[in-house]
Parts: structure tokens; sequence; C-alpha cells
């Protein structure tokens, strides 16, 4: 990260020199169920370098803060799990550690777009652990009822929402995104919110290009063919489950969320690949996802390395990952996983991580998060939250977000490109 990309940076040391390969002892604070076991075996299988886990709140609540505060402190552990979309903002505060020279040898392990999303300014801070390449959710139930097939593109997504409508005064093709499960609709398309010019940031919220995506929903809202229910609500959960919500555009993590919040919808649900706007394009979103990240002060930046890149590309320990927390794996060789190709009962026994392992390598590897994102992010729901229900656009949402984005990002001394 250059200089003129990083504000006011934490304070504390960015202590010591660092121990030989696989030696001495690293601290790791993370959240993800598996995590304290994947550290247990791999303590039993490198006796010369200790990993201690140490369980923290999910960044978003309050684990984020508690690292920030640990790096200003001098106190951070080495490692900790850090989401895709807040890496920059970390970096943005000084709070990571350069390990490019450790991690470089390693790129060829991960997919294209979980390795831009660790690569900040020309440096690399963090080793990609999971991804969540994007597809089509749907009412397998309710698209058979109505002689309906997934749609391949866009246009016959929107054909397919006014069917199910008139159907159904009660049922909907959809319901309203928000923030990041927005993000990915917008990423699909190569329609970026932000990037780097030589030394400064660049926020494109407002480009043409996702205006194209915004008018598009904006689109299927006003003429009544998306659902008032807000995702991860009960509602949601209760129109999952009874059809009133036939599909969810969302990434591979959300199989899990489907399942545990609507298990009346077992057995009618299944997964197709993601709408192109153009047939045949092959262009995939992202949502979600998160690495193992090098933080300020770590005195073993080498050991370090070395255990986030076996974290994320030992099959065992991958193995264990998807079975306790449905993660999807970055690391190419791991997605043949025995774990990711079952088929599973709620989905009528479908294999469908075979779907997102075709999915994975058509994520587009060029989107990049801001310094800001959890501003940005409650900034742009605020506006996405009017539009869906009808006092607002979504373009204005995302205008009015980027407008505010820059004010902070000036205001805490960020450089921003005009």
């Amino acid at each position: 990260m250059g200089l003129a990309l990083t504000a006011t940076g934490c304070g504390g040391s960015d202590g010591g020199s660092s121990s030989a390969s696989g030696k001495g002892s690293i601290t790791f604070w993370g959240w993800a169920p598996g995590y304290e076991d994947a550290v247990a075996a791999f303590d039993k299988s490198h006796p010369d370098l200790k990993v201690t886990y140490q369980a923290v709140q999910p960044g978003a609540k309050g684990g984020y803060q508690k690292m920030l505060n640990a790096v200003r402190a001098g106190n951070a552990p080495c490692l900790a799990q850090v989401g895709y979309e807040t890496l920059p903002s970390f970096a943005a505060q000084g709070a990571l550690k350069d390990v490019t020279k450790y991690a470089s040898a390693d790129q060829g392990d991960y997919q294209s777009a979980a390795w831009q999303s660790v690569s900040l300014g020309g440096a690399v801070y963090a080793a990609p652990v999971d991804t969540g390449p994007m597809a089509l959710f749907y009412n397998k139930k309710v698209f058979d009822s109505l002689g309906l097939k997934p749609p391949v593109t866009w246009d016959e997504y929107r054909e397919d929402a006014k069917r199910i409508h008139a159907s159904n005064p009660h049922r909907y093709i959809s319901s309203p995104y928000l923030d990041y499960d927005y993000a990915g609709l917008a990423w699909q398309t190569g329609a970026g919110w932000f990037g780097v010019q030589g030394d400064a940031w660049q926020v494109t919220m407002a480009s043409a290009a996702n205006k194209r995506v915004a008018d598009y929903w904006q689109g299927l809202a006003d003429d009544k063919l998306i659902s008032g229910a807000p995702m991860y609500d009960q509602a949601w959960y209760t129109g999952i489950g009874d059809g009133d919500i036939a599909t969810v555009v969302g990434a591979v993590w959300q199989a899990g969320v489907i399942k545990g919040g609507a298990k009346s919808g077992s057995g009618q649900w299944a997964v197709a690949p993601l709408p192109q706007w153009s047939e045949g394009a092959g262009q995939v979103g992202n949502a979600g996802g998160s690495a193992t990240a090098v933080l300020k002060g770590c005195d073993n930046p080498e050991g370090a390395w070395e255990f986030a890149h076996w974290l994320g590309t030992d099959r065992d320990a991958f193995g264990g990952l998807v079975e306790k927390a449905a993660l999807y794996p970055a690391a190419k060789k791991l997605l043949d996983l025995p774990q990711l190709k079952g088929g599973d009962p709620y989905f009528g026994g479908q294999k469908i991580y075979d779907v997102f392992a075709a999915a994975a390598p058509q994520v587009n590897s060029s989107w990049t998060w801001g310094p800001l994102m959890t501003k940005t992010a409650a900034d742009l729901d605020d506006g996405l939250g009017k539009a869906w229900a009808g006092k607002g656009t979504i373009a204005g949402a995302l205008g009015g977000a980027q407008d505010k984005t820059v004010s902070e990002m000036k205001k805490q001394g960020l450089k921003v490109a005009e």
C-alpha cells in the first residue's frame, strides 16, 4: 500500500527480525468454526512452529476493533481472520505487514480473484482461505409448476419474474439485496466500486457500468416483482420455505443459510449457474470470503505465512472447515475435496458444489474493495433500503454512498483521484 493510500497509521512497533522458517511461535485470532481444530492439527504435525488460537467475536461484531486496538497497543497477534472486504481498511490504517517476499511463490496455488483480494498496492498482506462464487438458487418446484427452466440470461430472469408473479400475487422472483450481496451483482459485470490509480484511490460506484446493473434491478422493483421481505429476516426465510420467494442470487455459503433457516423448503430447491448479461459470457460475481492476515508487529512473518498458507491449502484441514463452517476453498487444488462432491438432500440430491466449482474460475478478478467499507456499506444500505421501498433509486443509493465515501476519505487524509 503506497503512503498516499494509507490514512493515519496504527501505532505500535513493526517488531523484530523474522524467525527461521518453521520455528518459533505465533498467535492467531479468528472466529470460524473449525479453526481451533485446524490449529491443533497443524501443531501436531509441525512441532517446531507453535500456533496458539484465540477465538474472538466475528469481525463486524467487535473482532476487527479488537484487532486494531491490539495493533495500536503493540500487542497484536501475528495472524488474524479478516474478510476480503475489510483488508483494504486494515491496510489504510497501517495495520498489516507486507509478506510479499514469503508469499509470492505461492500465488499460483490460489484462484486469481482470491489472490487479487489479498494483494493491495503491489504488496501481499494475507493468505486466501475461502471464497464466495455466486450462482442462482431457485425453487425447482415453483419453476417446474410453471414449465420454466432456470434462466440463462438476466433478460430471461426478468421474464420468469413476470410469469411467477402472475401465477400468484404473493409470489416473487426474489427479494431486496443489500451491501455485500448487492456488490456481488455488480462484481459479475466488472462494474467495480473502487480502484487504485498511481498513489490515489478511485471511487466508481456511480459509473455507467454500475448504473446498468442498478437500472435492471430498479426495473424489477418498479414493476413490483421483488418481495418486500429483507434478506435474512424471518419473513424471508418463510418465503424461501413456502415458495413465495422463488430465487436467491447468492454465494456458495447461502446453501447453508437457506437449509438452516427454511427447513420446510427441503427437496424443492436446486442450484443453477448465474444468469449472464449476454448468453455465454461466463462472468461470475463473488460475495464473501476471508483471509488469514499478517498484522503489523508480527516478529515471525515467515512462520506466520507458513501456517496461513497451510490453513488454506491443506486437504485434511480444509475438509474439516467445509464440514464445520461450510467454507469454500480459495485454493485451486482443493476444489475436488470429497466433502464437496456429495449430493445434498435439501437440493433434491443435486451435487450443488459442482455448479460452484465451474463458477469459481469465472469470478471477475479485477474487483477492489475500498478503504472504509464499514462506512461505505452502511451509507449504501441506507439508500438501498429506501430504494427497494420505492422511496428513491438504486442508482441514487450508489451515488449517495460514493459522495459520502469520498468525503470521508478526504477527511481522513486519503488521496482520491478526481
